[in-house]
């Protein structure tokens, strides 16, 4: 599958994230306030949001931990350049108020960069406050295009409309549908902007799509009225732009009336087997364009599982994935710019944000694509969008 050069964004230059990553489970490193290092001004203080209670609270959770693993792992190696990093990661509920407040709890703290936040409404409320501060910020998860406006924001993971041009083309190339209906969440910027960009890529890789159906944030529990209109139309395959709650709904209901097409989505859908009371047997089959597959069998994703299960006694997702490349990201970036922790918050994001453009990153994310992850100026992420498969009540990498 060829790289998507605009489904994304651009650059190069510098280090193999693996090469990066020798030993686990420092002691020195608090997640959330203590001094890392031990010595104040030698250490990188780095801010995280995102949602660790709450409905989304499986997004946010898994990227605190795994970023937490991958600041462990740097500073058991001995740091970047010389200093340690410090990680103090926050909760947001996956709200933009509280998102903000957030913020404004790390700058007390003396935040100097933000690896956040998790979700597209509270990460474009605060990308608003980084730019006045001009601090750099990566999200790790965060697709909504308005996420990365300014020049101090870039992200890990695919841009919304990335991932509904980057979905139709995959169904295309592998003759997945016939006819094709679409039930997305019109109240949400996430499930809308996926959708639009879906539509369109239909059209230029002539996909049939028999049926288009919304539903609101106030009606996200029947679908009976969506489902059957897309089952009256023929279609073979359903298209779900949205999250993994509403999604079990759907094939719950779909299950219950005898209608049974192929599921089709993108990153929301990671979490549907952790949803409870869902019976996992329905998501057998179930296709999603997400980066990461947790039993995949490289040698830095199986290193990565097994620290992650080992620490937590879980399976990470995707979300995990893009946060621990996005640690690694700041990593190279503070080595290619060579700035220090005694820089003030907005030259180290001048020289980070230059240092960006420069770097080429192999990381989970990209693992097995033949490529690595490039960053322009607009601040989107140019990497090989990889599938996977819901096969045995677990996520399988797709060719």
């Amino acid at each position: 599958m060829k790289r998507f050069s605009k489904l994304v964004s651009v650059v190069a230059a510098s280090a193999m994230v693996m090469s990066m990553m020798t030993g686990c489970g420092s002691d020195k490193t608090a997640s959330n306030g203590g001094d890392s290092a031990g010595n104040g001004a030698a250490t990188f203080k780095i801010g995280g949001i995102g949602p660790i209670t709450g409905g989304a609270a499986i997004y946010g959770t898994n990227v605190q931990n795994a970023a937490q693993i991958a600041v462990d792992e740097i500073n058991a190696a001995g740091g970047v350049n010389g200093y340690k990093l410090e990680l103090n990661f926050q909760d947001d509920e996956h709200d933009p108020e509280k998102a903000v407040n957030a913020y404004n709890v790390l700058k007390d703290w003396g935040a100097q960069m933000l690896m956040g936040t998790v979700t597209s409404g509270p990460c474009i409320a605060v990308s608003e406050k980084t730019k006045e501060d001009n601090m750099f910020q990566i999200t790790p998860s965060g697709s909504a295009v308005e996420c990365v406006q300014y020049d101090n924001c870039f992200r890990v993971c695919f841009s919304d409309p990335n991932q509904g041009a980057a979905s139709a083309k995959y169904i295309s190339d592998n003759n997945l549908a016939t006819k094709i209906a679409i039930i997305y969440d019109s109240s949400d910027v996430y499930s809308s902007g996926i959708m639009e960009s879906f539509v369109g890529g239909a059209a230029t890789y002539n996909l049939n799509v028999v049926a288009t159906e919304a539903f609101t944030a106030d009606s996200k529990t029947d679908f009976s009225v969506q489902l059957q209109k897309a089952k009256d139309a023929g279609a073979d395959m359903v298209f779900l732009p949205i999250y993994y709650q509403e999604s079990s709904l759907i094939l719950t209901q779909a299950n219950a009336m005898g209608y049974a097409p192929t599921f089709f989505s993108c990153d929301g859908m990671d979490g549907i087997l952790g949803v409870d009371n869902f019976d996992t047997k329905l998501a057998e089959g179930v296709m999603l364009l997400t980066p990461f597959a947790a039993d995949a069998q490289d040698d830095l994703t199986v290193k990565f599982v097994t620290t992650y299960k080992e620490k937590f006694n879980d399976t990470p997702n995707q979300f995990a994935a893009d946060a621990y490349d996005a640690i690694y990201i700041i990593k190279a970036a503070i080595e290619k710019s060579g700035v220090t922790p005694d820089m003030s918050v907005s030259d180290i994001c001048e020289k980070m944000k230059a240092a960006m453009l420069e770097l080429d990153i192999e990381g989970l994310t990209t693992v097995g694509t033949g490529a690595g992850m490039t960053w322009g100026a607009d601040g989107e992420v140019n990497k090989e969008p990889k599938a996977v498969k819901i096969v045995n009540g677990a996520y399988t990498g797709m060719d």
